[in-house]
């Protein structure tokens, strides 16, 4: 569900870190799903954004809380590095700019991360 691409390009950003090569790998498919799926109902739609948050909110847990400035611009730096190799088209923009036409809103997300990262070395 990853592009080639993206993904090679994740892991030789982060060579050293399994646990946010697999925090940014959430996040990349759930962004990837975004622009390819049909939009078939809200409900479908809904669900595909809700798990782009629960990837937004795996990658905020494995950042360190070092001060609330200095975290919220790692997040942003790495969810801009997913972001910009996976809408690197204007037609992939212009399918999410779509897709998010259809979200409805959802309840809070009780398991961000795909994986236990605490399993994970590093």
């Amino acid at each position: 569900g990853i592009r080639d691409d993206v993904e090679l390009a994740i892991y030789k950003e982060y060579p050293d870190s399994a646990k946010t090569r697999a925090a940014l790998l959430q996040y990349a498919m759930a962004l990837q799903m975004e622009v390819t799926q049909p939009i078939i109902n809200t409900e479908i739609v809904t669900e595909w954004a809700r798990e782009q948050s629960r990837g937004f909110m795996c990658i905020g847990k494995i950042i360190p809380r070092e001060n609330i400035n200095t975290s919220y611009e790692k997040l942003r730096l790495m969810t801009s590095f997913v972001e910009d190799k996976q809408l690197n088209t204007k037609e992939r923009k212009d399918n999410q700019e779509n897709f998010y036409k259809y979200v409805r809103s959802y309840s809070d997300i009780d398991k961000p991360c795909d994986i236990d990262y605490s399993t994970l070395p590093n």
